[in-house]
């Protein structure tokens, strides 16, 4: 603190606030599934998805800038992980819980090539990654290629069970995805992630183990996206391997987090909301309802990159969760200059 009373602070009363109705919104939801209706809970559970999947991709290109157009591959492959774990007589809700896992340590030797690309090359050999793993989940017999094969082991369960449980465990792993990366983005590790995406050379010459940063944030985006591809199959009960492997999953995730704000914190998780409430208003329209995100994400591109919060946190100096640091006058709250002084 300087005699000026200006201190380099991590929280502000609104974001402490706002963490604080966060945590108590949570734990509330907890208790959904006991007055809630099914119908309620599967939609619920389904925007948990989308921002579980905005959220890491948003870690993988918007604070690390890795661009991935293949992250289907980690989806897919979350929800036949738990198809094949069933299949091995692991109880069915286990299996949707310890598949992200495998998924993430079968990331870890795919990181090794994988991060020795740049810019586009990686953002390709991502999505070829994805089709090859698409078309060798294929060729096992109990898939049956395209055709697929239901995850029968569902069927112990009600659908009121079914339900509450698949929320249950959709509201854990949104907590704690969300909660992983906001410690993360605050650590060192995530001051070099972003320096990282700023200028890798640079951030070489000062110390930060490149490789080693890349490949958490990837593990991370892949274990983030295996989650939702397996909730997701708990929801549908499905699995056609076209479905689950389709870029349009990588195309929802870019959509969401341009539209919040890439790079932002709290702008995935608007994205998310954004979308959820786009895809419920116009997702019977079909291939007008792609097109239609498709030119949505393209103008926020061009005239919007900031995406919305990214333009409301320029204008109004406020950020709700905020990973860096912040130039506060104690003398005359709130804070003044309210941009970040330094990421860390």
């Amino acid at each position: 603190m300087t005699d000026s009373g200006l201190v380099v602070a991590r929280w502000t009363p609104t974001s402490v606030t706002f963490t604080v109705a966060g945590v108590g919104l949570l734990l509330a939801l907890s208790f959904l599934p006991t007055v809630a209706s099914p119908a309620t809970l599967d939609r619920m559970t389904t925007l948990f998805i989308y921002v579980i999947l905005a959220a890491t991709w948003n870690a993988l290109a918007g604070y690390g800038g890795l661009v991935s157009i293949g992250q289907q591959a980690f989806f897919g492959l979350g929800a036949y992980v738990t198809i094949r774990l069933s299949n091995a007589g692991v109880n069915v809700y286990t299996a949707v819980v310890v598949a992200p896992l495998i998924v993430a340590l079968f990331s870890l030797p795919l990181s090794l090539p994988m991060l020795r690309l740049k810019t586009s090359e990686f953002a390709v050999g991502m999505w070829v990654v994805a089709e090859l793993i698409h078309l060798l989940v294929n060729l096992d017999p109990l898939i049956q290629g395209e055709t697929g094969i239901s995850l029968i082991a569902l069927n112990a369960y009600t659908v009121d069970q079914r339900n509450a449980l698949t929320f249950w465990i959709a509201l854990a792993a949104v907590a704690a995805v969300l909660a992983i990366l906001f410690v993360l983005l605050r650590s060192a590790t995530g001051a070099g992630l972003q320096a990282i995406r700023d200028n890798e050379e640079a951030a070489n010459s000062v110390g930060v183990r490149v490789v080693t940063v890349k490949r958490i944030v990837f593990v991370f985006a892949a274990a983030g996206a295996a989650i939702a591809g397996s909730l997701w199959l708990a929801t549908a009960i499905s699995f056609q391997p076209k479905t689950y492997f389709s870029a349009q999953w990588t195309s929802y995730m870019i959509f969401m987090v341009l539209v919040g704000g890439l790079g932002t914190f709290e702008g995935a998780i608007i994205g998310a909301v954004i979308f959820y409430a786009i895809e419920a208003a116009f997702g019977s329209m079909g291939v007008w309802y792609m097109i239609g995100l498709g030119a949505v994400a393209l103008l926020f591109s061009l005239f919007l990159p900031s995406g919305l919060y990214g333009i409301f946190g320029a204008r109004t100096g406020v950020q709700l969760l905020p990973v860096g640091y912040w130039l506060r006058d104690t003398k005359s709250e709130p804070a003044v200059g309210q941009g970040k002084a330094a990421e860390a």
